[in-house]
């Protein structure tokens, strides 16, 4: 994994301003710790700081091949996962190999290929190819949207890069937003609408598009949405499929020139993984995997039970650990620290974010990083197969909202009356955007359109916010983290399994579980499902607590839009939050934290609201 970016200015000569590119290449250096690597031609400048997972050598980038009268030269950030078959493709083909790095597969796929080249890959990526003789850029974004790629045009040319703190650096984008972004800030974050950058002027290419670059003009193409088809597989045929499809893509993402490790909470997803890469070890004579899990300081002395969070995970880890033969680690955290690194994470995702979910992963990625360099977690497999109640409760499912942000009406206590007066209305056309934007069967009955509708609310919005999460908090240490469970294939098949199959013995997850029943714990296999932890530790709610009675005394662009009474009210009556912000676990303490790295982030990034 790594981190990209490139500029593309018709009105400068880049080599002329080396001083911008390297503020650029600076600010993805935790993505890409190992190395860097610049290509400049005149007007052009392709940057990238690599990660080393595979092929040391011959894996450096930029690189650069001739062909076909044209020079073309890529930099990608990703991993792909069907990279022997296709590199035995393209030796049919003629073309020649100096190493066995996915990056040289992937440029030399799409001189061959040109843009079709993205609906052979098999991975989680984000790339950029320059051709220099046709002036003519081309990027490209994985199919599910694992890996990020921010762009910003303007008179003259077009940046990019993995993060948005490479555009901010690029002199070209400045840390501006208007209205619409205040709406994302406060209506839909931590989400926010796929494509939206925040920031004026900056988009994100979409889970599943590529774009060209030419003469001036952007043109984008999805190559990749969930499309509706007709289901003809049985019920024994379905929990084959899925038993073959979760396998085939761990295993693939087992390949590594470094030792990898495993994400483990004694849950269903990470228990499958772990559970596969034990067997494929043990068949292999590899040896015994590694495993971590994430705990805080006293919280089983704090913990309190809840429809979301029935158990602790600490009995089922240790059951997992014994059933896998792992070398585990339990990484305990510190309430201060987890508090402290709030603005941290801030800082890795550039924006205000999934607070104490966003800064515990980013301390625990942090610790992982001092002995591995590689991972994989169970990420996205409650979006795909109805692992949250809101799926599984008929009133919510069939309730005309996102399901994980039901009421407006604690986000617009926080604010002052008058302030962003079309919040509810802009949150309610994105939801309908999606909703009308689902693809259907004519014959799909009620329940398998309203599906439909879950499975896409999920897949393009709390989906991408967890994956959002994942990729900034791990490679904020120059940790990569593979997610088995968003490969293509499984996403695609699980569109279109009807509910019935989907949700076996009426339980969530149910096809998962049967699937691999035989080879987990039975109680593993059938334990309720229990969301990421949180800390419930009251020392946590009041650091929280007096940051945000600190950033009330101010005056500034951020107290300005707030209600200092609508807050005072969440610290004096915690209880009183009947829903959650957003998610399942969003209460008063992450309330108040949010608030917290928002005022970080106006004052951090100099933020300035155009309205």
């Amino acid at each position: 994994m790594c981190g990209i970016a490139g500029l593309l200015d018709k009105n400068e000569d880049l080599s002329q301003n080396i001083r911008v590119l390297s503020d650029m290449s600076r600010s993805l250096e935790r993505r890409g710790p190992d190395e860097n690597g610049v290509f400049i031609d005149h007007n052009v400048a392709l940057l990238h700081r690599r990660l080393t997972v595979i092929d040391r050598e011959n894996g450096k980038q930029p690189m650069i091949c001739g062909l076909k009268n044209e020079k073309y030269v890529i930099v990608y950030n990703g991993e792909l996962y069907n990279t022997d078959e296709l590199r035995e493709d393209l030796k049919r083909k003629g073309y020649s190999f100096k190493g066995h790095s996915d990056t040289e597969v992937v440029l030399k796929a799409y001189i061959e290929y040109g843009e079709a080249c993205a609906e052979l890959f098999n991975g989680i990526f984000a790339f950029a190819v320059y051709e220099t003789k046709r002036k003519r850029l081309f990027l490209c974004r994985d199919r599910v949207g694992v890996k990020p790629l921010f762009y910003s045009e303007f008179n003259g040319g077009i940046v990019f890069g993995s993060e948005l703190k490479a555009l901010l650096k690029s002199g070209r984008v400045k840390p501006v937003i208007d209205e619409n972004g205040l709406y994302e800030l406060f209506f839909l974050g931590p989400a926010r609408s796929a494509g939206n950058g925040i920031f004026k002027n900056v988009n994100e290419l979409l889970p599943g598009e590529y774009a060209f670059y030419s003469d001036g003009k952007l043109t984008k193409t999805r190559y990749f949405t969930l499309k509706a088809r007709e289901f003809t597989d049985t019920r024994e045929e379905s929990v084959e499929k899925i038993r073959y499809l979760l396998t085939d893509a761990i295993e693939k993402q087992l390949v590594s020139d470094v030792d990898l490790c495993f994400f483990l909470s004694g849950g269903l997803d990470s228990s499958i993984i772990v559970q596969t890469a034990s067997r494929y070890y043990e068949k292999h004579n590899l040896p015994s995997p590694s495993t971590y899990s994430v705990e805080y300081y006293d919280n089983k002395r704090y913990f309190e039970k809840s429809l979301f969070q029935p158990t602790p995970d600490t009995e089922f880890i240790q059951l997992m650990v014994d059933s896998a033969h792992t070398n585990h680690r339990e990484i305990i955290l510190d309430n201060k620290e987890l508090f402290d690194a709030l603005f941290q994470s801030v800082e890795a995702r550039d924006l205000p974010g999934y607070v104490d979910v966003d800064s515990s992963l980013l301390l625990f990625c942090g610790e992982i990083k001092k002995d591995f360099t590689v991972a994989l977690s169970g990420e996205c497999a409650d979006e795909l197969f109805g692992g949250y109640p809101w799926y599984h409760n008929r009133d919510i499912l069939f309730e005309d909202c996102f399901p994980w942000s039901r009421s407006q009406d604690i986000r617009r206590s926080i604010l002052k009356d008058g302030a962003l007066p079309r919040g509810e209305e802009y949150v309610r056309q994105k939801y309908l955007d999606t909703v009308n934007g689902t693809d259907k069967l004519p014959t799909d009955s009620k329940l398998t359109s309203r599906m439909r509708e879950m499975f896409s609310l999920n897949y393009y919005w709390f989906m991408q916010c967890l994956l959002e999460r994942k990729d900034r908090c791990s490679m904020y240490s120059g940790l990569e983290v593979r997610v088995p469970f968003c490969d293509w294939r499984i996403v695609e098949y699980a569109y279109n399994m009807p509910w019935e199959i989907k949700a076996l013995g009426g339980r969530e997850k149910g096809i998962v579980r049967k699937a691999f029943e035989d080879i987990l714990p039975y109680d593993i296999a059938w334990r309720k499902k229990s969301p990421y932890p949180k800390t419930h530790n009251p020392v946590y709610m009041k650091l929280c607590s007096d940051k945000v009675k600190e950033i009330l005394e101010k005056k500034t662009a951020l107290t300005e839009l707030l209600s200092k009474s609508g807050i005072e009210s969440i610290i004096e009556n915690p209880e009183s939050i009947s829903s959650p912000w957003y998610g399942q676990l969003m209460r008063a303490p992450q309330i108040l934290a949010y608030l917290a790295q928002l005022d970080f982030w106006f004052e951090k990034y100099k933020v300035d609201i155009s309205l």
